[in-house]
């Protein structure tokens, strides 16, 4: 179930498409004091981390870090990251960017690698091939780049 006051917070910074020092000082504070409650909250940030054009510098580390709380602690097992978990993470990150993952998903999926005690089963190659994905988009480049040149 999601939050109501997050709900009229992402409505709001999606019509502003900015979100600001104030915004993630009010979301940290009075909207997600004890982090992130659901996967449908989570989605809801990821959503609105690739809607939004601008956004404080301050807003990456706090979806970062809250993010790898949520995973890590907060499902179940705790400390452990099983396969379901990461198969819905890796969806999650690399949804609506075409195989492209943007620069906070890598660093949502590294943070979450580096504070997980244990990985069930294909969980840690799941989220290292979300780590992986933006060099192998840049080979792509690259040889097509050199094929255009040649």
């Amino acid at each position: 179930m999601i939050n109501s006051s997050l709900s009229e917070f992402t409505n709001k910074a999606r019509e502003k498409n900015r979100i600001s020092f104030g915004d993630v000082q009010r979301l940290q504070r009075n909207i997600l004091p004890g982090g992130i409650g659901s996967r449908e909250e989570a989605e809801l940030l990821i959503d609105l981390d690739r809607d939004v054009a601008r956004a404080d510098a301050a807003w990456s580390g706090f979806l970062i870090a809250t993010l790898a709380d949520f995973v890590v602690w907060a499902e179940r097992p705790t400390g452990i990251v099983d396969e379901d978990t990461a198969r819905w993470l890796m969806a999650l990150l690399t949804a609506k960017s075409a195989g492209a993952v943007t620069r906070t998903a890598r660093l949502i999926a590294r943070e979450i690698v580096e504070e997980a005690q244990a990985f069930e089963n294909d969980a840690l190659a799941l989220l290292a091939s979300t780590l992986a994905q933006p060099k192998a988009r840049q080979a792509e480049r690259g040889s097509a780049r050199a094929s255009l040149a040649a």
